[in-house]
């Protein structure tokens, strides 16, 4: 991993006598550097960010240059053992890869360069870097080996108010097993979601990596650590409900596998169109009028006890079986919002599906208006959905799974 230019500073040391030079760019620690007595006639030196200083910034990458030369050996280790970098073809730089540099830490840093005539010259340093005094946490869902519906966004809530949300935005990385195109947008200053322009592709593997050491969430606030969140997409289990067919349609993986005879919303109680996704799964649940709103006494009143029940809206809808409704499955939309069949669809649809299902519902005179009610993101717009990005649209980064 390269880090920003604006962290890669330039620090040449030239082989002759006692001199230096600094060559210094960006926004940077003051850097001090010892000097060597070597051959009076040196074509090789050596270059290297940083040569020494303290407080410097965990982000900043480890370079180490040979000019009019070329590298002949490069060391650097840390509070964690040696730092993995990689040689470039022609041998005259050496670049740190992996994980940015630990809080508080120090690091040596020694290399030897030859010149064509075999003339070698060497290079010895130390720096530390910075002990921030504030941190950032962050939490992802789905959480680590959690199996997800493929209704489910990755949600990152962090512990402090976000203000550079381009920069803590740039450091979250998405890897999945399959690419797909997707993008963050912030739902407040604490929370980021990421969700594809369409529905997840289902039965892959995904590595959601927050590298936040040294990124600042606010001036002095800086990431915590860098951790990565690994879970997986299940296959695809999508049903749509079509109001004016009284029908819903179950997908699994794209294929068609059954199609049910359902009733929805009536007059005064559509369900909302929309796509929706499955937030509770109950074996059975009481529902009870009263909790939204409609008294005893109302002739709208009801009190039943639903099997199989699926919860799609916080604010009431469900998929369950409605055995009351049997005479009008099929032929009629009677109840109260909610999508109900026959007690055997209704037990056979609730063992298909799982939390983070999908259920698309069309063709009502109702829409999901209500931001928030459930999982709404995917009732968002594409062009919406990016206006709340500050990175905007990006391939997911493809993840090497063992098998």
């Amino acid at each position: 991993m390269f880090f920003p230019r604006k962290n890669r500073v330039r620090v040449v040391i030239p082989i002759a006598g006692v001199a230096t030079v600094l060559l210094l760019s960006g926004c940077t620690p003051t850097l001090t550097v010892s000097t060597a007595t070597v051959d009076p006639n040196p074509t090789v030196s050596i270059a290297a960010l940083p040569l020494s200083g303290t407080d410097i910034d965990p982000v900043t990458q480890i370079v180490v240059e040979a000019e009019l030369g070329r590298l002949t050996q490069v060391s650097v280790l840390g509070p964690k053992g040696v730092v993995p970098g990689i040689l470039s073809d022609d041998g005259s730089q050496w670049s740190a890869t992996g994980a940015p540099l630990e809080y508080s830490a120090n690091y040596v840093i020694t290399a030897e360069a030859a010149d064509a005539r075999g003339r070698v010259t060497s290079l010895d340093s130390k720096f530390s870097t910075l002990e921030p005094e504030k941190f950032f946490t962050a939490d992802v869902s789905p959480s680590e080996g959690e199996v997800a519906g493929v209704g489910e966004p990755i949600v990152v809530t962090f512990n402090k108010r976000v203000e550079n949300k381009a920069e803590v935005e740039a450091a979250l990385t998405v890897r999945t097993s399959r690419s797909v195109l997707g993008a963050w947008a912030w739902r407040d200053n604490r929370t980021v979601e990421f969700r594809p322009k369409e529905l997840w592709p289902g039965d892959m593997s995904v590595e959601v990596d927050l590298n936040l050491t040294g990124v600042q969430a606010k001036p002095g606030v800086f990431g915590k650590t860098s951790t990565k969140d690994t879970f997986s997409f299940r296959p695809s289990m999508v049903s749509v409900v079509d109001a004016d067919t009284y029908t819903m349609d179950v997908f699994r993986s794209g294929e068609l596998v059954k199609t049910l005879p359902v009733t929805a919303g009536k007059a005064g109680f559509e369900t909302r169109s929309g796509t929706k996704v499955l937030i509770t799964k109950e074996r059975s649940r009481i529902m009870d009028a009263a909790s939204g709103g409609t008294s005893e006494d109302n002739p709208e009143y009801y009190r039943v006890n639903a099997e199989y029940a699926m919860r799609m809206t916080y604010s009431g809808e469900f998929v369950h079986a409605a055995p009351w409704s049997a005479g009008s499955q099929g032929s009629a939309n009677v109840s109260h919002g909610c999508v109900g069949m026959s007690t055997t669809d209704g037990e056979w649809w609730w063992n298909q599906n799982e939390i983070g299902d999908v259920v698309i519902v069309k063709n009502t005179s109702r829409t999901q208006t209500d931001d928030g009610n459930g999982i709404t993101i995917w009732n968002a717009p594409w062009v919406e959905w990016l206006e709340k990005s500050s990175t905007g649209p990006q391939i997911t980064k493809p993840l090497q799974v063992v098998r």
